[in-house]
């Protein structure tokens, strides 16, 4: 297999491919309008940095961007991170731009697992949008109110999103595979006032019903004023479904009876105006809100739809996710694009690890989206898809969530489609976007994401700051500002109150920069390897976990009397993905057992998620914590991983070090 060492491309676009992407056109645009003479990739994107407010106006530009009022200025204080702004005096609709097709072509297909398969039209969607928009109307939402979602990856959750988005309202959304604990730990703090949520949901061919927690959770969000159940798993199973239990809810179908399609109305509002809350967690107290700007996702998606993953109103583009990744506010925005969005509930592993490749080729996916964990279980699993499925449609393959090996690079070329462009991309629920991204211009070397993202000032910096020569690992960090960086962290209902979270999460490093948290490489080619976090926050399978969330659910054990999680690169020695694993400090005379461990597990898995639960969970006799009595995740962290811990004098019982690094061995050996 060629790679990197022999200097071989495992692909490189074909010129007709570079000659009908968007970002070839848009590199003659630029050449034209600003007299220029920019030839490659490189100096679109050396360009985009060195020209900002260029670069963004060519973007609204060529992407059509649908606004009341663009205004004259595109960029004021950029040299203010946080407090930089774009298009400050514009107004837009975010929803207007995801729906500017209406006709009878697919506008979503959705599978829920192989139970369910359903299509909506433009057309169909525009009608059930304004069907909901009306009943939210109604119902008394107004712009900046919020609309939670308790969804599966599945229509009604876009038409929630869409009618939401539309009134200017601001959505926000968790998977159903949460517990009551962590959706209140997410939407008791943004306080919505409409819930949309699910009967129940399908997972590797079970069902499973959500609505014992409804129950629960709806009292508990004294905010709502009304609360909407979609009957997925009813219908599914030719049921009527009963909501006796759950405090003034309505069926779907039955709260936008009194309602007939008309022509969607937008409201128009500014470029920061809220439109989406998504959470993450550092590694103390409950999930950080984060809410993002209409206009900046909108122009930082379209940028990204079209110049970075080429995506075309006759494509169809799929990503699995969940509801409560921003993978899925991500994949939205294809639909600005009038592309066909695919949508998948359930686990991929159905029908032998088969039924992504088996709704590809159903529906001719052009864009097919994974986690990279996902990818390497592919390859564990011997499935060899470019013999068993067409695939002919599929020309972009796109791997998020943690960084892919580069035995993920060949399973791919070798197992999948040799003819594709790999496109790995990294960013964030911080920015709902990416700092590194594909390129349908540039080749694809193993192991490597192709490319810095359009319009993003990303350095390798060292501990000073400062950058680094290509080769040389270091911090990912962003020197200048870019549409999507978040308006802020709301906290008390208050973006005010959260202002010093939201600078001290990403601009307390170092003075006008954006800080993210990941240990990175440029390598001689222009890409980007990335080597995981450098924070403590865990990341299992791409999805970003606070370790309090773990933490909360542990202290309810009577036998715990204190724990500390991290998260193991996984298999040792790697960097491809992590595992968690919690160590725990028990009563004494308690001996952590087979059933002790099922239950701290249980206890994880019915109030979180399932990729909360720890892979190892291992007695220990001490948590090292600092003289202010903050537990110290990092040094163990870096005790497992065999590295070195900083400011040793820091810590409170610099001792308790010793039975960790002690026990490295076994953690690699299982």
């Amino acid at each position: 297999m060629p790679d990197s060492e022999t200097n071989q491309p495992l692909w490189l676009p074909s010129p007709q491919r570079i000659a009908a992407s968007h970002v070839e056109a848009f590199r003659h645009w630029v050449n034209e309008r600003h007299g220029l003479h920019l030839q490659t990739y490189q100096d679109l994107l050396d360009w985009s940095i060195a020209e900002q407010a260029q670069f963004w106006d060519a973007v609204w530009e060529t992407s059509g961007v649908i606004a009341e009022h663009k205004g004259e200025r595109v960029l004021i204080d950029a040299e203010r991170m946080p407090g930089a702004r774009f298009f400050p005096d514009a107004r837009l609709n975010f929803a207007q731009n995801l729906l500017r097709r209406n006709d009878d072509a697919i506008a979503l297909h959705f599978w829920g697992e192989d139970q369910v398969q359903r299509r909506l039209s433009w057309r169909e969607l525009h009608a059930e949008v304004s069907r909901l928009q009306q009943a939210l109307k109604h119902w008394g939402v107004q712009p900046g109110d919020r609309v939670a979602a308790y969804m599966p990856n599945m229509p009604e959750t876009v038409i929630a999103m869409l009618a939401a988005t539309s009134l200017g309202a601001t959505f926000t959304s968790a998977s159903p595979d949460f517990g009551v604990q962590g959706v209140l730990d997410r939407f008791g703090q943004t306080l919505p006032k409409v819930l949309i949520a699910c009967d129940g949901y399908f997972y590797n061919g079970k069902t499973f019903s959500n609505l014992e927690k409804l129950a629960e959770l709806v009292p508990q969000l004294p905010s709502l004023v009304k609360t909407v159940v979609v009957p997925y798993v009813a219908q599914a199973r030719g049921h009527n479904l009963s909501l006796a239990p759950i405090a003034d809810a309505q069926v779907w179908e039955d709260a936008l009876a009194p309602f007939t399609p008309q022509a969607v109305q937008y409201a128009a509002q500014p470029f920061d105006h809220p439109v989406y809350i998504l959470y993450s967690s550092g590694t103390t107290g409950a999930p950080k809100c984060i809410v993002h700007r209409a206009g900046g996702v909108l122009l930082k998606h379209l940028a990204e739809m079209r110049l970075q993953v080429d995506i075309h109103p006759e494509d169809r583009v799929f990503f699995f996710t969940t509801c409560g990744w921003m993978m899925w506010n991500w994949l939205m925005s294809a639909l600005s694009q009038g592309a066909t969005v695919c949508l998948y509930d359930g686990s991929p592993g159905v029908r032998d690890n088969a039924i992504l490749f088996d709704y590809a080729d159903a529906v001719g996916f052009t864009h097919l989206g994974t986690s990279a964990k996902f990818i390497e279980a592919l390859g564990k699993s011997g499935i060899a898809p470019m013999h068993t499925h067409r695939l002919s449609d599929l020309r972009t393959l796109m791997s998020t969530g943690s960084p892919l090996a580069p035995e993920g690079f060949d399973y791919i070329y070798g197992k999948v489609k040799a003819d594709i462009c790999l496109s790995s991309l990294s960013g964030g629920t911080d920015l709902v976007a990416c700092f590194i991204a594909g390129s349908p211009m540039n080749p694809v070397w193993r192991g490597e994401i192709q490319a810095c993202a359009l319009g993003m000032a990303v350095i390798v910096a060292g501990d000073d700051g400062k950058p680094l020569p290509d080769g040389k690992k270091g911090e990912l960090v962003c020197t200048k500002p870019f549409p999507s960086m978040p308006l802020g962290f709301l906290v008390d209902g208050s973006l005010e109150k959260g202002a010093q979270k939201y600078f001290d999460a990403y601009f307390a490093q170092f003075p006008n920069v954006w800080w993210h948290g990941d240990y990175i490489q440029r390598t001689s080619h222009g890409g980007f390897i990335i080597f995981g976090r450098s924070d403590a926050t865990l990341n299992p399978g791409g999805v970003r976990i606070g370790t309090a969330e773990i933490y909360r659910q542990v202290e309810r054990i009577d036998a715990v009397l204190e724990s500390i999680v991290i998260g193991q690169n996984w298999p040792p020695g790697t960097y491809g993905d992590v595992r968690v694993v919690l160590f725990v400090r028990l009563r004494d005379g308690v001996v952590l057992d087979e059933a002790l461990i099922d239950a701290i597990k249980r206890e994880i898995r019915n109030n979180t998620t399932p990729r909360h639960v720890p892979v190892r969970i291992v007695q220990v006799h001490d948590i090292p914590r600092t003289k202010s009595n903050k537990i110290v995740e990092i040094a163990v962290r870096n005790l497992i991983h065999g590295d070195p811990v900083k400011n040793v004098s820091a810590l409170a019982n610099p001792e308790a070090l010793d039975e960790y690094r002690a026990l490295r061995a076994e953690l690699e050996r299982a």
